[in-house]
């Protein structure tokens, strides 16, 4: 028995006539009615009533109908839904961030995947740039975007390509004295109570940190203290509280809130790269249409993938 069995009989049972059934089906006659006789035969059961009148399903007919057209409507669907999953459309995408990210490249990015794959299960979890890589390479996320480039054992088996870049800046409260000033010095810098990432989750941006106050990676604590806060929303948030002077990426001015002022830090100081990492043997078909998405609406991004794993 064959999928196309089962077409020639709901063909004849919606005709109620081999001639007109045939011409439905593009067929000859002849052939329609030995594939019926010999699916009869098959089965050990009359499927059909031929009449004067018409042809017409038995009650053994009707039962078998009722499941090739279910049958039919699986296979349909079996082969709509492989297609889909094949291009992308369908599956899950785990993708983990800090949250910086939301300011600089996924917006756009994410914005346009979940509009183009609504069929695609999404699990967006914020985490530091080192809980992140640990999680990709364990399997537990597809995507990772962090600062720098992952490091650590397995970090070979990752692509990792430079989504984004930036430069240091101070956010302070509007009393803060800094407030009236365009530039800060990172003499200055020394002096005050810092606001920034922690060091065991952003050890990239830590170190650089540490060497910026110089006096060894406790500088802060010995100077004007320092308080921790995972994201550029609390480093903001913190600063517009007069708790100090908050350290991140310049991106955040697009989140300051009324309150706050940003300050440029002289000398310019360049932040780790904003990384895109994925493991590199994962051929999904999902990671690849988000891979394709980031091409299209980031073409310096589109030339570093070309590079890294070749044309889309």
């Amino acid at each position: 028995m064959e999928a196309r069995h089962l077409r020639y009989a709901l063909a004849l049972a919606e005709h109620q006539h081999f001639g007109r059934a045939a011409a439905a089906l593009g067929i000859a006659q002849p052939p329609l009615s030995q594939q019926i006789a010999a699916l009869e035969r098959e089965l050990g059961a009359r499927l059909f009533d031929r009449t004067a009148r018409g042809v017409f399903p038995t009650a053994a007919g009707e039962a078998f109908l009722a499941r090739a057209h279910r049958a039919l409507a699986e296979m349909s669907a079996a082969v709509s839904d492989a297609g889909r999953a094949a291009r992308g459309e369908t599956g899950r995408l785990r993708l983990g961030f800090i949250g910086s990210a939301l300011l600089e490249l996924l917006p756009s990015v994410l914005g346009r995947f979940i509009h183009d794959h609504p069929g695609v299960r999404l699990g967006l979890q914020e985490m530091s740039t080192r809980r992140s890589t640990a999680a990709l390479l364990a399997g537990e996320l597809d995507v990772a975007i962090g600062r720098g480039a992952p490091r650590g054992a397995g970090a070979e088996d990752l692509v990792a390509v430079t989504v984004g870049r930036d430069h240091l800046v101070a956010v302070v409260g509007a009393a803060h004295p800094f407030a009236g000033q365009r530039k800060v010095s990172t003499d200055q810098l020394k002096g005050q109570h810092l606001i920034v990432a922690p060091a065991d989750e952003e050890p990239v941006v830590a170190g650089w940190l540490a060497g910026l106050l110089g006096e060894g990676a406790d500088a802060p604590a010995r100077t004007g203290g320092v308080t921790e806060a995972r994201d550029v929303h609390t480093i903001i948030g913190l600063a517009s509280c007069g708790v100090g002077v908050g350290l991140g990426p310049a991106c955040l001015r697009v989140a300051a809130r009324p309150g706050t002022r940003v300050c440029e830090v002289s000398p310019r100081v360049e932040l780790p790269e904003l990384v895109m990492s994925f493991r590199a043997q994962d051929r999904s078909p999902v990671l690849a249409a988000f891979l394709d998405i980031t091409r299209e609406l980031c073409p310096e991004v589109s030339e570093r993938l070309e590079r890294r794993i070749g044309p889309r």
